[in-house]
């Protein structure tokens, strides 16, 4: 078995597997490292058609793969890839490549290189998304990090990967830990819009009254134009599917505490240090610490009534442009967010590139992305997605669909932060004149920490 194995995968759970079977797929041997016989035993059996094997020891695992060796992680980030790389480290050689595939935070993959580097080990991060059935049938990758260690994984990547128009869903991102913060912000927008579509259910069933049926056939319908998207796609047969235990709708019995693991907030946090304002997906973050607090909320809701103030009920057509509306806003603050990033950390990200490989396998590939590219590709300096000439028409037409939605959510009771930040984002954006001078006045009234002035340049400070 020694020396044979073209590609090497550490973590061999659902993910791990699915991605290292589509590795081997595409005519590159693989090998397989994991704890667990079963999971070892597991890809054995599932990889019985293709050049796949796998084992629980590592000496046997680095000891049949070619060099450099090309080794991908797909374990949970923080401590426990710091330890698989501990293990690996003592039989590694200078020029072996260790690639960490999953939601690292960027500032430990900068970690990682550095201490790698002095071993003469390459290190990378790959952000992969697409879930299970992304890493089995063709995800989205994102890597960066050293340009010439990504050479030799490239055409096993490029196989690997979604394709949209015969192009492949992977391209080098950028230097040091780029690959890992474009995943970390994809998901940040993830978080948005999928909130966005939560909200949109909420004022549609609690609001209107519609059934999952009628949900079902309408989400069918946004996929088939201008919102078609994977999460609207599986949103449809979300509310299509019966509970094997009681028969009922299985959306309507799945308990409403959202979980989240820490990309989304990891995005709000860097966009506050960056000070780039994405409200949107610090939303999205906010309800699901609120989602959790489910006792306080039941607790609440019987002690206060629900407004109604008589606002009239919007139609489908108007629950779409609000949600097409907040998703081109949630995209573009991503978008702008990524631009800030690139400058500040030397990334040298292509925004383009990244719209691009973002239109398939990803979670959140969207029709919308091939607009998307073709702005950064039309202006590589585009200062924010709403300045696009093509987006500008489009949100104009579309805005006021999105106001009547929110106003009629507030007026309803019914919690609508994504949209209606999605909403202030968008005309605070536009907005000539904001009232922070105030602000900077107070600032300066009780702390002495002066003010710029409109008529003439300099800093100033007044005796109040």
């Amino acid at each position: 078995m020694a020396d044979q194995y073209d590609f090497g995968l550490v973590g061999l759970g659902v993910m791990g597997r699915n991605f290292i079977l589509n590795v081997a797929d595409h005519g590159f041997s693989s090998m397989g490292l994991d704890t667990d016989d079963e999971k070892v035993n597991a890809l054995k059996a599932e990889g019985a058609h293709v050049n796949v094997n796998g084992s629980t020891d590592s000496v046997t695992f680095l000891g049949a793969l070619k060099t450099p060796r090309k080794i991908m992680l797909l374990v949970p980030a923080g401590k426990p890839v710091d330890s698989v790389i501990e293990t690996l480290l003592p039989n590694l050689e200078k020029g072996d490549i260790i690639i960490d595939g999953g939601n690292s935070y960027f500032e430990d993959t900068e970690r990682r290189i550095t201490y790698l580097e002095e071993k003469g080990i390459h290190f990378f991060g790959a952000g992969v998304s697409g879930g299970a059935k992304g890493a089995r049938r063709g995800p989205s990758i994102m890597p960066g990090g050293n340009k010439e260690a990504y050479e030799h994984v490239r055409t096993i990547f490029e196989a690997a990967s979604a394709k949209v128009n015969d192009e492949p869903c992977v391209e080098y991102m950028g230097r040091g830990s780029a690959g890992n913060y474009v995943k970390m912000v994809h998901n940040g927008i993830e978080y948005g819009l999928m909130q966005l579509i939560s909200e949109i259910y909420d004022v549609a069933k609690k609001g209107i009254g519609y059934s999952n049926e009628k949900l079902a056939h309408l989400f069918d319908e946004w996929n088939r134009g201008e919102l078609q998207s994977f999460l609207v796609e599986i949103t449809a047969e979300i509310f299509k599917k019966k509970d094997d235990l009681t028969g009922k709708d299985l959306v309507d019995m799945i308990l409403d505490k959202a979980k989240q693991k820490g990309t989304g907030k990891w995005t709000s946090q860097n966009a506050m240090d960056l000070g780039i304002p994405i409200p949107t997906v610090d939303a999205a973050v906010t309800m699901r610490a609120i989602s959790a607090l489910k006792d306080q909320r039941v607790d609440a809701d019987a002690v206060y009534h629900t407004p109604s103030l008589g606002n009239d009920k919007p139609d489908a057509q108007t629950l779409e442009h609000a949600l097409q509306f907040a998703y081109i806003v949630t995209y573009a603050q991503g978008m702008s967010q990524l631009a800030a990033a690139s400058k500040e950390y030397n990334y040298g990200l292509n925004l383009e590139t990244i719209a691009k490989i973002w239109r398939g396998g990803c979670i959140i590939r969207a029709t919308l992305l091939e607009d998307i590219r073709k702005a950064f590709d039309k202006n590589p300096n585009l200062a924010n997605l709403m300045l696009d000439d093509n987006f500008v028409k489009t949100l104009k037409t579309i805005e006021g669909d999105a106001r009547i939605v929110v106003q009629f959510a507030v007026g309803s009771g019914i919690p609508v932060a994504g949209l209606a930040s999605a909403v202030s984002y968008f005309d605070a954006f536009r907005s000539g004149n904001l009232p922070l001078n105030l602000i900077q006045a107070q600032r300066d009234h009780f702390g002495s920490h002066t003010y710029e002035r409109t008529d003439r340049e300099g800093i100033f400070h007044t005796e109040w």
